[in-house]
């Protein structure tokens, strides 16, 4: 059908071209005519189909861009998967059927990374709900105040469990984003409990009350919040969820201390890079144009730390002097400001040791929890060189499953049918489905066999 509307557009623009520039042939007669008449009655019938060659050709080209631009002519498919050959991962894949089925973007740009990318940069989701919740204050050992918002379930859970996602956005988010707010509403409806940190310094109206705002490791606020969620509600269970730069702050939190992962039932990261260091040389490429996106990320950051100035560089204790925030003016890269401003908050001494040290991909296989990793293959942010470390990771412990989708841009992910999006997205249904999979998982076996006590022997199974 689509095809057919295209042709008949062809040729009525043809037509049009056609009857404007069409040379009316008249007959004249051996007395009055000329040679040069001759010569214009011979050429004339050859000027429309040179026309029509051309508006041809040009359409053509049109189509040729269109197409390849937005990638139509590649095929939907099942994420790719690496995962162990364990029982609970055959359990989850059956429970979870979105990972073995059909990812299916909206037709005319849903297979371009960078149309996802662009519109969740832009609008977040589509329709957004607005849940409600409460904002909490927790004061820091620095001087510095956490904010996170606490979200109750707006029903029971399937296993009547009570079960809380304490959720880390990506990189200047907090809990007022559209795709927070849609996941986290889909969420309370599913029975689940959300408490969703706030990055420091990224809600506009909340002022700093320390030199120090979130970087890219940094687990205080995070580990402060789980904290809390774990004394106020001390009977709850954890899923873990990260989104970009929130999926390298959690996978860092739990392999870091062993005693993070206590109570934690999951962990679903979403379009993470894993390795800063890895990632930095990548970013000053234009392949994908990636330098582009560098670019508007740290303008993005720039009015983030700017938002903050007197707090960053005014307060006595700050580590920040004059020359730093004018290098801040002048910085067109995320490499820039890290090493000019972001390392200095934690007293990195250099780019590279920041970058090692907030990496999750020196702490992320201490991870003993059942993991979900989900990357996109098109996405425009996260090199192909990067989704090594998830590969490997799934390869060599039982505990993970790696996915990675064909389309899906960074964070995006919409369904729909041709042109309008759904307004939930395959990521959210696919972090609830496998999060409700692990709970299901966890309520039918005994406690020895459980997800996160999976070396654990039954009595009845010791020698």
């Amino acid at each position: 059908m689509a095809m057919s509307c295209t042709l008949l557009m062809i040729k009525k623009t043809v037509d049009e071209i056609r009857s404007y520039f069409y040379i009316q042939e008249v007959k004249p007669t051996r007395s009055t005519m000329s040679s040069h008449e001759t010569e214009v009655h011979t050429i004339a019938p050859e000027l429309p189909a040179m026309f029509d060659g051309m508006k041809l050709a040009a359409v053509a080209t049109v189509l040729y861009i269109i197409v390849r631009c937005l990638n139509l002519k590649s095929p939907t498919a099942p994420p790719e998967l690496w995962f162990q050959d364990t029982p609970l991962n055959h359990f989850l894949l059956k429970s979870c059927p979105l990972l073995t089925k059909e990812y299916i973007p909206p037709l005319l740009w849903g297979k371009s990374g960078h149309l996802q990318t662009a519109l969740y940069g832009k609008m977040g989701r589509v329709s957004s709900p607005h849940p409600y919740g409460i904002r909490k204050y927790l004061p820091m050992p620095d001087g510095a105040t956490a904010t996170f918002d606490l979200f109750e379930p707006l029903g029971d859970h399937l296993t009547g469990d009570d079960v809380t996602m304490v959720i880390c956005p990506g990189i200047g988010n907090h809990s007022e984003k559209h795709y927070i707010r849609t996941f986290v509403d889909y969420s309370q409806k599913q029975g689940y409990r959300c408490a969703v940190l706030n990055h420091l310094g990224a809600l506009p109206n909340i002022e700093l009350t320390s030199p120090r705002m979130f970087t890219y490791g940094c687990t205080w606020e995070f580990a402060a919040m789980v904290g809390y969620v774990k004394k106020t509600f001390p009977q709850t269970q954890l899923v873990v969820v990260g989104f970009s730069l929130g999926g390298n702050i959690v996978c860092k939190f739990l392999g870091e201390n062993r005693n993070n992962q206590d109570r934690v039932l999951c962990c679903v990261s979403v379009c993470q890079g894993y390795s800063a260091l890895r990632a930095q040389e990548t970013f000053l490429q234009w392949d994908q144009c990636r330098r582009f996106y560098n670019f508007l990320m740290a303008d993005n950051m720039k009015k983030i730390i700017l938002s903050h100035r007197g707090s960053l560089f005014g307060m006595s204790s700050s580590k920040m002097k004059d020359a730093d925030l004018s290098r801040l003016f002048t910085a067109t890269s995320l490499m820039q400001i890290d090493d000019n401003i972001m390392r200095k908050f934690h007293g990195h001494g250099s780019l590279k040791e920041y970058y090692e040290k907030e990496s999750c991909v020196h702490y992320i296989h201490n991870v003993n929890v059942p993991l979900l990793l989900v990357n996109s293959a098109d996405d425009p942010l996260v090199h192909q060189s990067l989704l090594t470390i998830p590969r490997t990771l799934a390869e060599k412990k039982p505990n993970v499953i790696y996915a990675l989708t064909l389309h899906g841009g960074h964070l995006g992910f919409f369904e729909g049918a041709v042109l309008f999006p759904e307004p939930l997205t395959w990521m959210d249904k696919v972090i609830v489905g496998y999060s409700n999979a692990i709970c299901q998982w966890e309520r039918q076996k005994p406690p020895c066999q459980s997800a996160t006590q999976s070396k654990t022997q039954c009595p009845e199974e010791k020698a």
